[in-house]
């Protein structure tokens, strides 16, 4: 029997109550530690907590690669001094060590601490460091909010979902033979995601999914997978921590007081779509940890159990005024 799965879900604030701190990522976080194997033992241990005060290195990130941690998720929600040079040396040195890596972030340059992390960093483009090489992109999508500036890509309202594309040959992350197509077709939507791409001179990384906007019909990179290598464990850039994020799996669950926009229900009306993005996570945690992601335990995520459990993680409930 393999062994549980270490996930460390990781933000790059200290725990401000009014910000993206990491309790908002609690139904993720519950979900993960809520999945079983076969033999219906847990798939993972997860472990959830904000980093310590800025202007140090913190004592989990930086020390990282001599953990006994899987997989790292981290959630870029700084405004550029969240990752100290020497965590980002520690992240480093942990994914050259086989480690699985999410590092995600959201519109203009929102967690752009990530820029000098080595290989997955430079997938990330902002607006102030590590811009876009395609200047035709450097505009505003999102009307709605015009002090954001671009990358801000409006695939929907909080607490909707958006379709995806897969791009290329179906890459693992996106496998559900229980969907049309077999692929994964929805995730959150969010009114401005930031920019990711492959890099141009990493051989390993791919854009695997797409979004469109829903001001500009412009289609935007979603994930960016980077295949694992000698001395490179498997890793995903995403273009927004909104895919994973409370609020956005339902609105009831708030959000920061600076959040200016309305939120959708679509997402709650949608057992569909509720059923894609659980199995999105899912197949993150097991390619991230170079597993399966069609194993048996995953075909049977259907019927009555699966009812249940999305019952569970997503409640319907009427969308909140704004706090």
């Amino acid at each position: 029997m393999a062994s549980a799965i270490r996930i460390l879900l990781q933000t790059t604030i200290p725990p401000i109550a009014d910000d993206w701190h990491i309790g908002r990522f609690s139904m993720l976080r519950d979900y993960l530690a809520g999945l079983t194997d076969e033999a219906g033992a847990p798939l993972c241990e997860v472990t959830a907590r904000d980093r310590t005060a800025p202007g140090s290195p913190d004592p989990v990130l930086s020390t990282i690669d001599r953990s006994n941690f899987d997989q790292l998720w981290l959630f870029a929600v700084d405004t550029g001094d969240g990752l100290d040079a020497e965590d980002c040396a520690a992240i480093s040195r942990f994914r050259r060590n086989g480690g699985g890596l999410l590092v995600t972030r959201d519109h203009m340059d929102l967690g752009s601490s990530v820029c000098t992390l080595g290989g997955v960093g430079n997938a990330h483009f902002f607006h102030s460091k590590n811009i876009e090489p395609d200047e035709a992109r450097h505009v505003i999508d999102d009307s709605e909010t015009s002090y954001i500036l671009w990358p801000n890509y409006h695939s929907g309202a909080n607490g909707d979902f958006q379709e995806i594309t897969p791009v290329g040959p179906l890459h693992p992350v996106l496998l559900d033979p229980a969907a049309p197509g077999g692929s994964i077709r929805f995730l959150p939507a969010h009114p401005h995601e930031g920019a990711v791409g492959a890099p141009s001179d990493d051989p390993s990384a791919r854009v695997i999914a797409t979004g469109v906007s829903k001001v500009t019909g412009r289609r935007f990179n979603i994930s960016v997978a980077f295949e694992p290598a000698a001395g490179a464990g498997p890793a995903v850039a995403e273009s927004t921590f909104h895919h994973f994020a409370d609020y956005n799996w339902d609105p009831a669950m708030g959000c920061p007081s600076f959040v200016s926009e309305a939120p959708g229900d679509g997402l709650a009306q949608s057992p569909e779509a509720q059923r894609s993005i659980r199995r999105y996570v899912r197949n993150l945690t097991l390619w991230l940890a170079g597993r399966s992601t069609i194993d048996g335990d995953l075909e049977a995520d259907r019927d009555g159990e699966l009812d249940e459990a999305l019952e569970e993680s997503f409640p319907a409930s009427d969308p909140p005024a704004i706090l």
